[in-house]
């Protein structure tokens, strides 16, 4: 058997082109995607190609962007349209092949093994991918083959990104030749702190990594280790295969504040919507949870500073009434005290849901009845038809969230 095509499609600055698609007139221009740049979720989300000629990336704060590029374009956001154009190219996708993945909302892999003959060559396939996606959403797309995911990947993001015709190819006999050189940075799953662990080792090129012995790097840092080791070889043993069934781990969400949060009654008002948000999301996928996770960021940039911690729940749940406890036990143990600008709440450890639980007390009963009134009446009224009358005091978000996706407006 042959060798196997893969592909990873990338969407060019995806939620600046979506806006640029919309509308036309900002094509050409710099452009960048943000929250409200009033506030401190004014950050860059995506910026277009012109803006990213003066130098503005991906988690700038807006006032430092428009001191880069006075002139720039400001767009805000709109989740659910770009889920909707993800949806359509994802489509596209499925017109060549029936092995399609999302990776995430702008990235897709695709397998092509045995297509050769309706398509011809990965170059010419990829080119009418491109054109088709270019044709029907008015978005540029990029995309890196491989023999598997992670060569795709590496294809796509270190060389198709500065292509002229926006595809790369590797494979086992010119992935060395290609990637070896290429700072340790550049490779799948090193992020700054690794960055800095294998700079203080000498390890300073891809190439550098590869040729460590696989047995050290896993005694030094375990199963990291040698899947990195794997990575800088271009093994990987995944397959794109659509109807494997992956079991979701957790649900959370984590929230930046609009500003800095200095009294504990606002920050633990915060933690109970934020749990009650979850607690539905759970409810609605038929899950309960067994560990509730709390993480907390502090809001000085030159001291980072914060906790994430986690705590086994007494019995399994999805009611915000049963996790609060936890929450708040976790948050007043661990604050140190000092302002914080982003908080998340996850729950995970998840199982399906049983109407008839052993052990199940009276206050339980009535806390998960009222919990499904209330998801009944949200979802035939809207989310902001019920709510608590603690969502009206200074700090709470609920109103200010309600209707948004992923944060921002959908």
């Amino acid at each position: 058997m042959g060798a196997k095509v893969i592909f990873l499609a990338d969407m060019e600055s995806f939620y600046a082109s979506v806006e640029a698609a919309r509308n036309p007139s900002l094509r050409g221009k710099p452009v960048a995607v943000c929250g409200d740049p009033a506030l401190r979720h004014g950050i860059i989300l995506a910026a277009s190609r012109e803006a990213k000629a003066y130098g503005i990336k991906t988690g700038q704060p807006a006032w430092e962007a428009r001191r880069m590029c006075p002139w720039i374009i400001f767009a805000h956001p709109r989740m659910q349209t770009y889920i909707d154009y993800s949806m359509r190219i994802t489509r596209i996708f499925e017109q060549f092949s029936d092995r399609v993945i999302p990776y995430s909302i702008d990235e897709q892999f695709l397998d092509l093994t045995g297509l050769e003959k309706i398509f011809g060559s990965p170059r010419e396939t990829a080119a009418a991918l491109i054109g088709q996606v270019w044709a029907e959403t008015g978005i540029r797309c990029r995309v890196g083959a491989g023999e598997n995911p992670l060569q795709a990947k590496m294809a796509c993001d270190c060389f198709a990104k500065k292509s002229s015709d926006a595809f790369f190819e590797l494979n086992s006999s010119s992935y060395a030749a290609h990637t070896w050189p290429l700072p340790i940075r550049s490779l799948f799953g090193v992020g700054h702190r690794m960055e800095r662990n294998f700079h203080r080792s000498g390890v300073r090129t891809i190439g550098h990594l590869a040729n460590l012995p696989r047995d050290m790097l896993q005694r030094r840092w375990g199963i990291n280790g040698e899947i990195l080791w794997l990575n800088a070889h271009g093994i990987d043993y995944s397959t794109v295969d659509p109807d494997a069934v992956h079991e979701q781990k957790g649900i959370g969400h984590t929230a930046t504040l609009p500003r800095d949060y200095r009294k504990q009654q606002e920050i633990e008002l915060v933690l109970f919507e934020m749990a009650e948000e979850v607690c539905a999301r759970t409810r609605r996928q038929g899950k309960i949870g067994s560990t509730v996770h709390l993480y907390c960021k502090g809001a000085d940039f030159d001291h980072p500073a914060g906790f994430s911690r986690q705590k086994k729940l007494p019995e399994p749940t999805a009611t915000a009434a049963e996790i609060y406890p936890t929450v708040q036990q976790i948050f007043r143990k661990h604050w140190d005290r000092m302002p914080v600008r982003a908080v998340g709440i996850s729950l995970t450890g998840l199982t399906a849901y049983r109407q008839l639980k052993l052990g199940l007390d009276d206050h339980c009963y009535q806390e998960e009845s009222l919990a499904a009134v209330v998801d009944m009446v949200r979802e035939r009224f809207g989310k902001t038809s019920l709510f608590r009358a603690s969502s009206l005091k200074p700090g709470a978000q609920f109103l200010q969230r309600a209707g948004k996706i992923g944060g921002h407006d959908s």
